[in-house]
């Protein structure tokens, strides 16, 4: 386990000064396919190499500008079989303003900002760090949800510390226990984190297991990791198979929340699957990427893949 058990304090509480948590990372070897499955938690003192990397947003405070900012999405066409009959000429060329528009474009509610991260649809990956670098949520809260982590690790925004506890309480009305595992973490955590990451295994490899400071989406307040209430499998590709994870697969959409970073998607999210990574984006959203059989937030709001940094 790379956190602290849970403390037992429930009820929301404003942010403390506790020290931070620690994540850490373990991999999977993956048979027949040589793909590595990268957990997302940090350990403390060892390091395991890591192959290269888952109707309430209705205008809320603190979800950003109402204008849409999603870019058109960035496909590349099938390749033509040797069969196939030549396109004439005059439709080869499509111009940009004819470019599909992303799916986001139809979504139900008011849109958001992209960029601003106190909105719940900013974009945070390895092409996308946060502006300004150092941002901190303006509104962090200890939600009243049972804990495996302590300190700032134990913070969400006041909108997703709500949805948070929605949810957990519905998941343990059917029986099944969630944990929070790891929240909130601040812009010098993660430079701390990650530059264990490279003192032990160079940039190339910190870039591979760990986010750079700053492209994290557990600075926003937005995003955070759920544990099973067994404590087992924690931050493991063996997590999928916990109670906790089958469940918010299948709810989670119901309470604003999506798995990050999918199953075999790393190549567009730039990690791979971590079935305990939730982020939220409201209601109506997660509710239409599900409906949509939609996996990642890049193909979502058609943004380019970032498997890597630029």
């Amino acid at each position: 386990m790379c956190y602290d058990n849970a403390d037992g304090a429930f009820g929301r509480q404003p942010a403390s000064p506790d020290s931070p948590s620690r994540r850490a990372f373990s991999r999977l070897l993956l048979a027949g396919t040589g793909l590595a499955a990268l957990s997302a938690c940090t350990p403390a003192q060892s390091f395991t190499p890591s192959g290269t990397p888952g109707p309430t947003p209705d205008p809320t405070p603190g979800m950003g500008s109402a204008t849409p900012t999603a870019a058109a999405a960035a496909s590349s066409p099938p390749a033509s079989s040797p069969s196939a009959t030549p396109a004439p000429a005059a439709a080869a060329a499509v111009p940009p303003s004819a470019a599909a528009p992303p799916p986001s474009a139809a979504a139900p509610g008011p849109q958001h900002s992209l960029t601003d991260p106190t909105s719940a649809w900013v974009i945070v990956n390895k092409h996308r760090p946060l502006a300004p670098a150092t941002f901190v949520p303006p509104d962090l809260v200890r939600p009243a949800v049972r804990l495996a982590t302590s300190g700032e690790a134990a913070l969400l925004n006041s909108t997703t510390a709500a949805a948070a506890e929605k949810m957990f309480a519905a998941a343990a009305a059917e029986g099944v226990i969630i944990t929070l595992a790891s929240g909130y973490r601040s812009f010098a955590t993660q430079t701390a984190t990650y530059g264990s990451w490279v003192r032990a295994q160079g940039q190339a490899g910190a870039d591979t297991a760990s986010a750079r400071p700053g492209y994290s989406e557990h600075q926003t307040g937005w995003a955070f990791d759920i544990g099973d209430g067994s404590g087992a499998d924690a931050f493991t590709p063996q997590f999928k198979d916990r109670p906790a994870a089958i469940w918010a697969k299948a709810n989670a959409h119901r309470f604003g929340f999506v798995v990050r970073y999918p199953w075999m998607l790393h190549e567009i999210t730039g990690y791979f699957y971590e079935p305990w990574h939730l982020r939220y984006i409201g209601t109506a959203a997660a509710t239409d990427m599900s409906a949509r059989g939609i996996g990642t937030l890049e193909q979502y709001f058609g943004l380019e893949p970032a498997p890597a940094y630029l």
